[in-house]
């Protein structure tokens, strides 16, 4: 008599809490201990000098310039992201490859290089310069400058998580929409985006941590002008390599804030939407 075929999954018990406290250490020190170190640093001398040093005047420029950045990168990003997901996922082209690989070439190109190359084309000595100076439109070392870069750098965000949900999702209802009559956007509306908003969400939160968060493309094109073209990244920076700790780490500790504030919001998202899915099946 054969012995009985042991489940592939089946992974004997000490196994899975060895991977399992292994993954965790990794975590730990790999990334909670030096995110708590942020926040011990930026309180080491009390919560008084840090409050001072983010209500210093170059450091509020700093904060609301990221905030405003990405304020108008996430609706760009939100709407090219739905209509590139959109035109993968349920439309059939030539080029459709290319389309795909332009989407996802943010994630292969250094965000360095994506700076360079909005010097390149929008620079003083760049291909559209003398124009721009021409007309005294001022797009490098300005916000738009770093908008662009920011829009470039986060762009598949939306999209890259978008597109496998309305992928998987095919194309029946869309199809069944309009032959009971429903426009285009009707259809959108009311069947495509329905289904697909919590993904879509995500994908909104993601992208806007990444453009709070980006340093290399907005280094390249911003100047590091103080109270003008310095996010909060860039301000950290000067910050650090002037020795002043405590306003650097404090600056620190108030982005890694937000970014875990939107890691939070996310989870809760992820969770929300598998409630409703668990709900309608």
């Amino acid at each position: 008599m054969s012995a009985p075929v042991r489940p592939a999954h089946a992974d004997a018990p000490w196994a899975s809490a060895l991977l399992a406290g292994a993954a965790l250490l990794v975590a730990i020190v790999m990334l909670a201990l030096p995110l708590a170190a942020v926040f011990a640093e930026a309180l080491r001398r009390g919560l008084p000098v840090a409050i001072d040093a983010i209500m210093e005047e170059d450091a509020l420029a700093a904060i609301r310039l990221t905030l405003i950045i990405a304020a108008i990168t996430v609706p760009m990003n939100l709407m090219g992201g739905v209509a590139a997901a959109w035109a993968v996922a349920k439309c059939e082209f030539p080029g459709k490859r290319l389309l795909v690989t332009l989407i996802e070439l943010p994630f292969s190109v250094s965000p360095v290089i994506a700076g360079l190359i909005f010097v390149l084309i929008f620079g003083a000595k760049g291909w559209l310069g003398p124009w721009l100076q021409a007309h005294d439109i001022q797009v490098i070392f300005a916000v738009p400058g770093l908008v662009l870069a920011t829009v470039f750098v986060t762009f598949p965000f939306v999209a890259r998580t978008v597109i496998p949900l309305m992928q998987e999702q095919g194309r029946d209802e869309e199809e069944a929409a309009a032959t009971l009559g429903a426009s285009g956007p009707q259809t959108f509306w009311r069947v495509t985006l329905p289904n697909v908003k919590w993904a879509l969400l995500s994908g909104v939160l993601l992208c806007n941590a990444r453009a709070m968060g980006e340093f290399g493309a907005v280094s390249v094109v911003s100047g590091h002008i103080r109270g003008e073209t310095n996010t909060m990244p860039l301000h950290v920076e000067i910050l650090y390599n002037e020795y002043q700790f405590a306003g650097a780490f404090a600056v620190a500790a108030l982005l890694a804030l937000l970014g875990l504030v939107t890691l939070a919001a996310k989870t809760l998202l992820e969770h929300a939407a598998g409630r409703g899915a668990g709900g309608a099946a």
